[in-house]
């Protein structure tokens, strides 16, 4: 009896192996990948890194006319830490009762000293003209990196005179400090040969454009120093490279409007590249490109092989929308990533996250996306874990 028993659980044994070792390698699979869309719904997400822990800010994030935050130890999964920014805090200069809730828009934190400091994009309550879109940029500040952020100032930055959005700060080796944002489209109508032929066509009568500028600003972030660059701006020619790509909003005629916004600045190998985004952010055709410079504030030259992260639904893919990125590194430093917003089928109007990774080699940046299916874990993760 004892033999027949033994044989008997010998047999089940031997029957089950192959699900067992097959359960545990798809384990150790799925422990050693990670899939986009991350379950993050954020717009213009953007990364800091910070005491061996990621924190993620956003537009949206079920913030109430603020700033939410993430937080991860690997870049791939992320832990809800609360809103972290209030507009009605001691300082506060927006008005939540204006267009779009108030237009809460890209946050980026930056650390310098100890101190985290919060730049953004919202409406300004001071309006005389009752403009619909009155953006301006402001900062706050706080001890920690998720809050609570107290404005610096009870008024933005600085009045350039024209609403601006996308604020990113640059951090040069000489120790100045450059501010990068959008003029927004609203009354900057542009003549172009885009403008001519939407005209031609019926479709429009004018083609707003956003334009990026880039400006000195001061260390302690309470102002601006001197005037601000003209960086990027659409094609003006339609036998321009970048023409095609960058009008798709207005040839798809989805909107009589061509954008250059959510720029994000770094510095490779004594050349400076600033990644930006072009159409409409809420359309399927958001896509990124690059310029690059050997000087902060330009002339920057777009790059031949741009745009290098756009939809891939006309090659088989599920992914539109991609977008106002930002970069992080992998937890050992030796992987660059690039983090932006788009949409699929299953995620519909809401911005999800993505992190795909990128590269930047002898003046050329490459991004290997958009990606829905499994890719390995950045580099370092085990160790960084291990060291919790």
């Amino acid at each position: 009896m004892k033999k027949l028993l033994l044989l008997f659980f010998l047999v089940t044994a031997l029957a089950l192996y192959p699900g067992m070792a097959q359960t545990t390698q798809s384990i150790a699979t799925k422990k050693a990948t990670y899939s986009n869309p991350l379950p993050v719904q954020f717009g213009d997400p953007y990364v800091l890194y910070t005491n061996g822990s990621y924190y993620m800010y956003g537009t949206g994030g079920g913030a109430n006319k603020g700033f939410a935050a993430y937080s991860s130890k690997d870049l791939v999964n992320w832990k809800p830490e609360g809103q972290v920014y209030f507009h009605d805090n001691t300082n506060g200069w927006s008005d939540p009762q204006a267009g779009w809730e108030g237009a809460y828009w890209a946050p980026e934190v930056y650390e310098v000293k100890g101190k985290f400091y919060l730049f953004y994009s919202a409406q300004w309550k001071e309006n005389p003209t009752k403009e619909l879109e009155n953006f301006r940029i402001g900062v706050a500040v706080a001890d920690k990196p998720t809050g609570p952020f107290i404005d610096l100032n009870k008024q933005p930055i600085f009045d350039p005179g024209y609403p601006i959005i996308d604020a990113n700060v640059f951090f040069d080796t000489d120790g100045k400090f450059y501010l990068y944002y959008s003029r927004a489209c609203y009354k900057h109508p542009v003549e172009s040969e885009v403008a001519d032929l939407a005209r031609k066509k019926g479709w429009y009568q004018e083609i707003e454009e956003s334009w990026v500028y880039g400006i000195q600003i001061k260390p302690d972030f309470s102002g601006v120093i001197g005037e601000p660059v003209l960086i990027l701006q659409p094609p003006t020619h339609l036998s321009d490279k970048q023409a095609e790509w960058e009008s798709r909003s207005v040839t798809s005629r989805e909107v009589n409007r061509r954008w250059t916004e959510g720029s994000v600045t770094f510095k490779k190998d004594n050349i400076f590249y600033i990644m930006y985004s072009a159409n409409h952010f809420g359309g399927a055709n958001y896509a990124i490109g690059y310029a690059t410079s050997s000087s902060p504030l330009g002339p920057f030259k777009k790059a031949s092989n741009n745009p290098i992260l756009q939809k891939n639904t006309d090659k088989g893919g599920l992914v539109t929308g991609t977008g106002h990125n930002s970069i992080a590194y992998s937890p050992d430093g030796k992987e660059m990533f690039c983090v932006y917003h788009g949409r699929t089928a299953k995620t519909g109007e809401e911005r999800v996250v993505f992190v795909d990774r990128m590269e930047v080699k002898n003046g050329k940046i490459t991004v290997f996306g958009p990606t829905t299916t499994p890719q390995k874990l950045p580099s370092g993760i085990a160790k960084s874990v291990s060291n919790k």
